[in-house]
């Protein structure tokens, strides 16, 4: 090889290398991590192609978590240190985690998000991720609970329109009751389910707890008030006692072996499948019944919200991808995919939940939505003694001022620590 080639190959070879010197340096891709719970995990990926075209420097790494194992898996990342730059937590698991310092404060990010603020949110929705004051998540779908009813045996009872207060939700049920030709009651109250009793005690205005949620306020008159009224349907027989009588509520809707239920947005599509034909007229969704005239009656801020890990290393990726996901055209098409209801109110003016009946009565529901108590024991008070003591009244197993004095007991019980925490706090 002559000298010239080979003093030429070296020219090109440094003038290859100048000119890729000169190339600005290609942005290292970041990559998020997002636990989302049950089918979440599943559809949330569908969106996440058009983020990422948007972000050329993201890629999203979505794991699916079953609900019956979610909470644990995240106990146990937490433990480990090794939580998920993103992740999704029922609004009743917010105060855990927020306990824990587990979650970034988000006050900070809203104030200086242009796409997400309080008032593009229903007030109660929002407030469920409010502790002592602090913003902990952004709601990402939302539900609550309604009515649903027959309205052709409403319809025969003289109703025209459903229930508005407790005394006509009273009243329409004897009606139902008495014009039976068969086995039937008005409304299905399952014993095994804590909802229902919470609901109306707190249309009642009671708090659930006191004193800072130190105590169980299950005597006071408040709570009574609702509790009584609740028993009372079931004592008369206007309602069916526990699963035992009722397997399938759906079939039962259908059968009319009870014509109203109080549920949420999950249950809208099965009843759809069982009401058909001639019957898919016949049934509808309303708010719920207020103690009276001039109260709403309040319902469940249920839902899931978006919550970010403290000790994340991406805080301003994982914030895009908040707000990505928080755009009302994407918790529309959320929406259609999964049939979970968008948080942000901007969706409900699209025509495809505007057009639908059904969800008529979830906004206006949406209005009148309260949190449960923010505290870690919540879920053990409701799902393991509201449900037990509800029960054995229902049953007449023990009269409901003895049921409501042991409730009040056990719960207190259950708050001992979090009275001593409260007490060294304030020593300290």
């Amino acid at each position: 090889m002559s000298a010239l080639k080979i003093s030429t190959g070296i020219w090109y070879l440094g003038v290859l290398l100048f000119i890729y010197s000169c190339k600005p340096a290609e942005k290292s891709s970041v990559e998020l991590r997002l636990w989302a719970m049950g089918s979440e995990g599943e559809y949330v990926q569908k969106l996440l192609p058009d983020f990422e075209q948007e972000n050329p420097s993201i890629r999203v790494n979505v794991q699916m978590i079953p609900w019956t194992a979610a909470q644990e898996k995240l106990i146990t990342a937490y433990a480990s240190d090794n939580l998920p730059d993103l992740f999704q937590l029922g609004n009743t698991w917010v105060p855990q985690f927020a306990a824990l310092q587990a979650l970034e404060k988000l006050d900070p990010w809203v104030q200086n998000s242009g796409s997400i603020k309080p008032e593009f949110y229903f007030t109660g929705i929002w407030n469920t991720n409010v502790i002592d004051n602090t913003l902990y998540g952004i709601p990402w779908y939302i539900d609550t609970r309604v009515l649903f009813y027959r309205s052709d045996v409403l319809a025969q009872a003289g109703f025209l329109s459903p229930p508005r207060t407790w005394n006509e939700l009273y009243e329409l049920s004897q009606r139902i009751k008495k014009n039976a030709q068969k086995e039937q009651y008005a409304i299905f109250l399952p014993t095994n389910e804590w909802a229902p009793f919470v609901i109306f005690a707190l249309q009642a205005g009671s708090k659930i707890l006191r004193d800072d949620d130190c105590y169980g306020d299950f005597t006071s008159a408040e709570f009574k008030r609702a509790f009584t009224f609740l028993i009372r349907f079931h004592q008369e027989k206007l309602a069916p006692i526990g699963i035992s009588q009722v397997t399938n509520v759906y079939q039962a809707f259908a059968d009319q072996f009870f014509v109203m239920y109080l549920s949420g947005p999950w249950n809208i599509n099965e009843f759809k499948k069982w009401m058909k034909g001639d019957l898919a007229d016949k049934w509808m969704t309303a708010a719920l019944p207020g103690p009276d005239e001039k109260t709403p009656g309040v319902s469940l801020a249920g839902g899931s919200s978006l919550v970010m890990n403290r000790k994340g290393k991406y805080k301003n990726e994982t914030w895009k991808l908040i707000e990505y996901l928080s755009r009302p055209k994407i918790q529309t098409t959320f929406y259609q995919l999964l049939y979970d209801l968008p948080a942000r109110t901007e969706s409900w003016s699209d025509s495809v939940i505007r057009n639908d009946p059904y969800m008529r009565a979830f906004y206006e529901q949406f209005q009148h939505v309260v949190a449960t108590p923010k505290i870690t024991e919540w879920e053990q008070i409701a799902f393991s003694k509201i449900q037990q003591y509800a029960e054995l009244a229902a049953r007449g197993v023990m009269p409901p001022e003895d049921v409501l004095r042991a409730l009040e007991a056990d719960v207190n019980t259950i708050l001992e620590k979090r009275r001593w925490l409260k007490s060294r706090d304030r020593n300290e």
